[in-house]
């Protein structure tokens, strides 16, 4: 799978989303590939047209000796871009004639602290602050997109401390009251005179970096989620929050591939504002990765990041397959995996397609093979209203510690409607019997060294690998521990 890397919320006052904060991890990674060749807006020629670099920054007061690192963002990856020495009075210059790929970087000083630095086209200009007022302190001179970064920077910390006392008041004062509506309307206020002070400056300047990188970072506003008492409609929060997520991320810009604010973004959408059931993350992968057809480097991205997090041999997901089987199948098409080629696409459909027949919700496919007495045997003319699908292989640690529990728990089972159908797997003929005997294993066993009876039937990439049916011989559960099979049965027939 490595192939593929080529390629409910709780903040009601929407200061800012965290999409725009690094991850101090991965600063030694390798530069991001160079930009993709067109027009500048997706880094098509942003080589040819940008200045040479040269930046020079002023700390007054720093006491500091050492170097100074230039710190960039692409995709999930932080990167060193360049450094600086430190000279006399707090001063460093970076200059060179390679541009810097833009995006958001990072000012990291010896001792840790860190200021961002806006890079776009112009890319020959200066900053001034103190040591102990890092941002507040801030001068820009030559680059408009660093100017309006720290303007807002100085605006939002105007704002916080009135921001911190009316949170307070509302909750100190329960929903409804007169002292809680008070405090809303204050909240209401404040916000209202944030989004006014952006929007200004997204109107004058539509194409900066800044404007794009800012409004992308920005949480949703679902204030209309809320009664007039003050009460929120928690479904219409979640739903308006997770479909207004994107609306404010241009997915033409592929500047804002070189900010965090793309990849924390989309961790936090599937990961924390997606229910983490298979048909509630291809929705929302649906959703999201449709939105970026013919944008390459953002569909790319996306449709490659959740493969990776789903990869059913990594993922703690009951059925991690659903969401890969979609994926797959949906978007990693010769037509559209335009960064894999033939071979790899074709393997990857491969494996969705073993996979696709024995997904969660689908009627369980039969399995006919031999018993140990040469007799074939079937699924399907079992009577129990329950079958455990036991897929298993006798050198398996696993399978040791699993084994004994079924063995233990058989009887107890079959007196209550379910029994056991076991498939034994990547083994020889011998080696099987023997283990049956071993484990005094009861119930019906199959192996057929052949593997044609199970192939593109019950997927199994890692044994034991345990499935339940239920009386309609659907797959209710999938990736189960023996411990967990009569919790699922039970919520099933709690259903019925």
């Amino acid at each position: 799978m490595k192939q593929l890397i080529f390629l409910f919320a709780t903040a009601i006052f929407f200061l800012a989303c965290n999409g725009d904060k690094p991850d101090a991890t991965n600063t030694t990674a390798p530069a991001p590939p160079p930009p993709p060749s067109g027009t500048y807006q997706t880094i098509q020629d942003f080589k040819a047209k940008a200045e040479k670099p040269d930046i020079t920054i002023q700390i007054d007061g720093l006491n500091q000796q050492g170097f100074v690192f230039l710190v960039g963002s692409f995709l999930d990856q932080n990167y060193k871009a360049d450094s600086a020495k430190i000279e006399a009075g707090g001063k460093m210059r970076f200059k060179r004639d390679e541009p810097y790929f833009p995006g958001l970087m990072y000012l990291m000083l010896p001792d840790g602290n860190n200021f961002q630095v806006l890079v776009d086209l112009d890319q020959t200009f200066s900053m001034k602050t103190k040591a102990d007022n890092l941002i507040g302190a801030m001068e820009v001179q030559g680059s408009l997109d660093n100017e309006l970064l720290y303007q807002t920077f100085r605006f939002e910390d105007s704002q916080r401390q009135a921001f911190a006392q009316n949170a307070a008041r509302m909750k100190a004062n329960p929903v409804g009251t007169p002292g809680h509506l008070e405090a809303k309307a204050e909240q209401d206020k404040l916000l209202d005179e944030r989004i006014a002070y952006l929007n200004k400056i997204f109107q004058e300047h539509p194409n900066s970096l800044f404007t794009k990188f800012k409004k992308a970072g920005q949480n949703p506003d679902v204030r209309d989620a809320f009664r007039a008492d003050g009460t929120m409609d928690t479904l219409r929060y979640g739903y308006l929050y997770r479909t207004r997520f994107w609306n404010d991320v241009d997915f033409n810009d592929e500047r804002l591939l070189y900010t965090p604010v793309i990849n924390n973004k989309l961790k936090r959408y599937i990961n924390e504002l997606t229910p983490q059931n298979p048909d509630s993350i291809v929705q929302a992968s649906i959703y999201l990765v449709d939105q970026t057809i013919g944008k390459p480097e953002f569909f790319k991205y996306f449709a490659n990041w959740i493969v990776l997090n789903y990869d059913p041999k990594t993922s703690t997901l009951m059925d991690p397959q659903a969401v890969f089987v979609n994926m797959i199948e949906r978007y990693f098409t010769y037509e559209r995996a335009f960064w894999s080629d033939s071979v790899e696409v074709f393997g990857l459909q491969q494996r969705a397609y073993e996979m696709s027949a024995s997904l969660v919700g689908k009627k369980g496919p039969d399995v006919q093979a031999p018993d140990p007495s040469g007799k074939i045997r079937s699924i399907y003319e079992m009577k129990a209203p329950y079958i455990i699908v036991f897929m298993w292989n006798p050198d398996c640690e696993h399978c040791a510690e699993q084994t004994p529990k079924l063995v233990q728990n058989y009887t107890n089972w079959k007196n209550q409607g379910i029994d056991v159908f076991g498939i034994a797997v990547n083994t020889e003929d011998a080696k099987w019997k023997s283990t049956i005997q071993k484990y005094g294993m009861p119930w019906v066993n199959v192996f057929d060294p052949t593997n044609k009876a199970i192939y593109a039937k019950y997927y199994v990439d890692n044994t034991p690998e345990i499935y339940v049916l239920n009386p309609d011989r659907k797959i209710i559960a999938k990736n189960l521990q023996a411990d967990q099979i009569m919790t699922v049965i039970d919520r099933d027939r709690n259903k019925r």
